[in-house]
């Protein structure tokens, strides 16, 4: 074989495998296509195997799948506080807009950004920082509708736009927590005084309480005691005819001098005088105690009323 002919066979091999190659393309699920023809816009191709006119038309392909884009945007509140709020925006390619998509906009990343720079700087100004914080979600709904009334014309759908954080200067942040820990160490400070005054209100409550019936008990207790003496003194005046009410009284009296010494006389390591303590003692305790009763004619000494008989 002529050696120049198989060169030229080569060639045309070469030329027919190139033409097949741009002639066939495939378009994947997530994309579609965009064909020009000299350079014309010709046609839009959905996924699968497609033919071109061999170096007459070619491809350019769109991605319709949801892409992310975030951006920081600085600004200014009304009360005079810098601060940075991260804006993620979710957006993507409307099936029936593919053209605009294509042609109106070189870099629509670029695009969403400078809407979403614009309307944030539109409404955070007109806010405090703590009023800010309050309205995120607010923000984030208004920049979405803002900005997907614009990129529609485009061809885009803003899907959302999400304010994610509102990062105030360092300074700022520092100061915002000092003044949270005081107001919360202030409410601390008077729950524990309200807390300690109703303690001191029920002890104070619980004291008087147990002190009148400690009082009630002790009146009692005397009562019972008065009673027991005037029943035994009747009973002595009944069971020996002719005893007067000193007899008795005497008689009683001696019998608790008695149990005194006996009670002392019990306790270790008392250093407990009894002064007297000659046996006459309690006969002259009972003309003392007769003796001071007699004196005070304002107070007389109640004696038990003499028995009937």
């Amino acid at each position: 074989m002529d050696p120049v002919f198989g060169v030229i066979l080569l060639v045309i091999a070469l030329a027919l495998l190139i033409t097949l190659l741009k002639t066939l393309y495939t378009v994947r699920t997530s994309q579609a296509g965009v064909v020009e023809r000299f350079g014309k816009f010709n046609r839009i191709v959905r996924p699968g195997l497609h033919l071109l006119i061999p170096y007459a038309e070619r491809v350019s392909f769109v991605d319709l799948q949801v892409q992310q884009a975030q951006f920081s945007v600085e600004t200014k509140t009304r009360d005079n506080v810098f601060v940075q709020i991260p804006v993620s925006v979710q957006y993507g390619v409307l099936d029936d807009k593919i053209f605009d998509a294509f042609y109106r906009l070189s870099r629509p990343q670029k695009q969403i950004e400078s809407f979403v720079f614009n309307s944030i700087l539109g409404h955070v100004p007109k806010l405090t920082l703590d009023e800010t914080f309050e309205q995120m979600s607010g923000i984030s709904i208004a920049v979405k509708v803002e900005l997907d009334a614009t990129m529609r014309e485009f061809g885009f759908n803003i899907l959302t736009a999400l304010v994610t954080d509102i990062i105030p200067d360092a300074k700022v942040k520092a100061a915002m927590n000092d003044i949270n820990a005081a107001q919360r160490s202030q409410v601390a400070a008077q729950a524990k005084g309200e807390a300690d005054k109703i303690l001191k209100v029920k002890q104070a409550e619980a004291e008087a309480e147990s002190k009148a019936l400690q009082g009630k008990g002790i009146a009692a207790e005397r009562q019972a005691i008065i009673d027991g003496l005037r029943a035994s003194i009747e009973h002595f005046r009944e069971s020996v005819p002719g005893t007067t009410a000193e007899d008795v009284m005497a008689l009683v009296l001696l019998t608790q001098y008695f149990d005194t010494l006996k009670d002392i006389g019990m306790r270790g390591g008392t250093n407990t005088l009894f002064l007297p303590n000659n046996p006459g003692a309690a006969n002259e305790f009972l003309q003392q105690i007769l003796a001071g009763l007699r004196a005070n004619p304002h107070n007389p000494a109640p004696l038990p009323p003499e028995p009937k008989h």
